[in-house]
């Protein structure tokens, strides 16, 4: 598992490192309120996924399960079934498209020089998430067959073509136009290659519209319609603040916000990574009915997850906003550094419980809690953005955002302790007390990085980050992983010490 978490962290940082450069490059060519207006196209545009009704999730488990049992007359009919479903939704998408063309044009009020191409960019972007759908299909069964190194070569290779076309498609045309021709592009090439690999790759799979199944259909809606109530949550939570914004505040202050969440959404990626792969292996054990080895994927996992979290999050919320000064310009350090602390106090809850809490849930065939849990998380995220954005303007929907996160993880982790019969406090024992305790120093080393030295630039933040990753690898290996059950530090590496020494001394 350790393998396929870290080919997937490969792609994460690849992406991270592709936005760090991106991100203030678009800003600057195109100006607040044109990035403002994309990200406003993006996020209207992202309901659209909405259709999917949780297809991709349900692709995951289902080839996971028939791959596992074998039975591959059933594995086919899943994938012509799956086949159906994603030319139907991608067909779809392209009607419900076009009438949010025309909400988009009567609800928001773009700047008459960029409304032209600012509707073109629209249908553009309407067309993109259509072939997103057809390519859905090969990234899960890839996922399914844990080949997360094709996967994530081709997502990889994605990622370094956008960057590369987006630098120069932007220097010489300065428009949304750029930003919608670039993910067309990309969606094509993406779709294309996985088609091919999927074909050369897995000879004995048969995808053809002639195995389309009903009955299988009605099963898959069962487990998918629940996974459509989590990606509404999903969607509530994480792209209607833009929608607020735009509506009650101005254009301009969107990329102020979604500067910060960006940083939060990669945060998530990381966790994604982790769950992409906690997911089959807990439907593999979950079909062997191995209940003792459920449960220590859970505590395992739920533990790196939480302490890979606190460490990046230590320093998000205490230099994060210094970080966004130096990246962006001074402006962003204020508003954008506020948002940024308000959401990341939230993601130390949330990402343990969607890492690994959320996928074992849906791996075990479990979908109903988390699902509901994200769709009310994501309908209060909505009301509370609403009722706070009129008097704390940005922090108002920052805090929208951040209470319903810390409640969905909570519910989240509640839920599958009690599906794999662990108790609450041995969670917390085995998973929080410690990582939470072993945080401490960290956080005391960058207080007095931000309050004495007043850090601030490339080489003091680089710095302080370094010294953050020294103090806590001493204190996981010392304290926080020392005699864990499942992953003792101190004795791996005394081991391989040894391993090492009984070598060097057994040479010629």
């Amino acid at each position: 598992m350790f393998l396929s978490v870290w080919a997937n962290w490969v792609v994460t940082i690849i992406t991270v490192l592709s936005t760090y450069i991106l991100l203030p490059y678009n800003i600057h060519a195109l100006g607040d309120e044109g990035y403002g207006t994309w990200i406003l196209i993006t996020s209207i545009t992202g309901y659209l996924a909405l259709l999917s009704l949780g297809a991709p999730m349900a692709s995951l488990r289902y080839v996971a399960r028939y791959a596992a049992e074998k039975d591959f007359d059933k594995l086919n009919r899943a994938l012509g079934t799956f086949a159906g479903m994603y030319l139907s939704m991608g067909v779809m998408s392209l009607v419900i498209g076009a009438g949010l063309y025309f909400a988009f044009s009567a609800v928001y009020h773009v700047p008459p020089d960029l409304l032209p191409e600012a509707r073109i960019a629209f249908i553009l972007v309407v067309i993109c998430v259509g072939i997103g759908f057809i390519q859905q299909l090969p990234y899960g069964i890839m996922a399914a067959y844990q080949d997360f190194g094709v996967r994530n070569l081709i997502m990889g290779a994605a990622v370094i073509l956008r960057l590369g076309l987006n630098l120069l498609l932007v220097w010489h045309w300065h428009s949304l136009l750029a930003l919608a021709v670039l993910n067309l592009s990309i969606a094509l090439f993406e779709m294309v290659t996985c088609w091919i690999v999927l074909r050369r790759r897995y000879p004995q799979l048969t995808i053809h519209l002639r195995h389309f199944d009903w009955p299988m259909l009605r099963q898959i809606l069962s487990f998918s319609l629940f996974v459509m109530l989590l990606s509404m949550g999903s969607q509530l939570s994480y792209q209607t603040d833009s929608l607020v914004i735009g509506g009650f505040l101005a254009l301009s202050f969107i990329p102020q916000y979604t500067v910060a969440n960006s940083l939060t959404q990669y945060l998530m990626e990381f966790v994604a990574a982790i769950a992409v792969v906690v997911m089959p292996n807990a439907t593999h054990l979950h079909t062997s009915g191995d209940q003792a080895a459920l449960q220590t994927l859970f505590l395992k996992w739920s533990k790196i997850t939480f302490s890979l979290t606190l460490l990046t999050g230590s320093f998000l919320l205490v230099l994060g906003p210094r970080f966004l000064g130096w990246w962006l310009g001074a402006e962003f350090e204020g508003p954008a550094g506020q948002v940024l602390q308000i959401l990341i106090i939230s993601f130390l809850v949330f990402l343990p419980a969607r890492g690994v809490a959320q996928a074992i849930l849906m791996g075990v065939g479990k979908p109903a809690a988390p699902s509901i849990a994200f769709a009310v998380a994501g309908v209060l995220n909505l009301v509370l953005s609403l009722w706070w954005v009129r008097g704390y303007g940005l922090a108002g929907v920052a805090w929208g955002t951040a209470v319903p996160n810390m409640l969905l993880g909570f519910s989240m982790i509640y839920f599958t302790c009690r599906e794999l019969t662990v108790s609450l406090p041995l969670f917390v024992r085995r998973v929080v007390l410690r990582p939470l305790l072993g945080s401490i120093p960290g956080l005391g080393l960058l207080w007095f990085a931000r309050t004495t030295l007043d850090v601030r630039g490339l080489i003091p933040l680089m710095l302080s980050g370094f010294a953050l990753v020294g103090v806590f690898g001493l204190v996981w290996v010392g304290f926080v992983y020392r005699g864990d059950p499942d992953i003792d530090l101190m004795n791996w590496l005394v081991s391989r010490l040894r391993s090492r020494t009984r070598a060097a001394d057994s040479a010629p």
